[in-house]
């Protein structure tokens, strides 16, 4: 669902969604910037009746990797609640991400960052990981480089993984 399209109360569910997980340690949920990350265009939604049990979001954006632009969608928001974990619905969002990105036929790869614990779902998702510099936008606007190390991985979409260019990665803003 493109992310102009969420009603009011959609944007609710998300927020209840995202607040279950993260309202502890990062404050309320915002749709515009999510806990000071990007935004996303695009919201992949998992309902159960008329609860919001999964989210997976995604941005068009084109990003220069060591002096080669490299269209993208950065991927963010990838949760699944509590009680609709175990069953398979991570890597479903996961592979309804992936069929939105290839059609949106401008995307040659999915990116992301994550913690070192879910790399292996995401490898078992088709996702591979690459080692690179990461320049992006903080919250408070200032620019951040991190050295190769924290988990950066991408899904090939209209090309293979070893075409993804060697060098610094930067966002040219937020991260997802």
């Amino acid at each position: 669902m493109p992310h102009d399209d969420l009603g009011s109360d959609d944007l609710v569910a998300l927020g209840s969604l995202f607040d279950a997980e993260y309202l502890d340690a990062f404050g309320p949920w915002h749709p515009a910037q999510p806990y000071g990350y990007a935004g996303h265009d695009v919201n992949v939604l998992a309902w159960e009746g008329s609860r919001l049990v999964g989210h997976v979001g995604w941005a068009r954006r084109r990003i220069d990797v060591g002096g080669t632009e490299v269209a993208i969608a950065g991927v963010g928001g990838v949760l699944v609640a509590d009680l609709a974990r175990g069953r398979g619905l991570g890597r479903r969002l996961l592979d309804e991400c992936a069929v939105s990105m290839e059609a949106a036929g401008d995307v040659d790869f999915g990116f992301l960052g994550c913690r070192e614990s879910v790399v292996p779902f995401y490898r078992a998702c088709g996702w591979h990981r690459i080692s690179a510099p990461e320049r992006s936008v903080a919250r408070d606007g200032s620019t951040v480089v991190v050295e190769p190390g924290p988990p950066l991985l991408i899904l090939p979409l209209r090309t293979r993984a070893d075409a993804w260019p060697p060098g610094t990665v930067n966002l040219r803003g937020r991260a997802w």
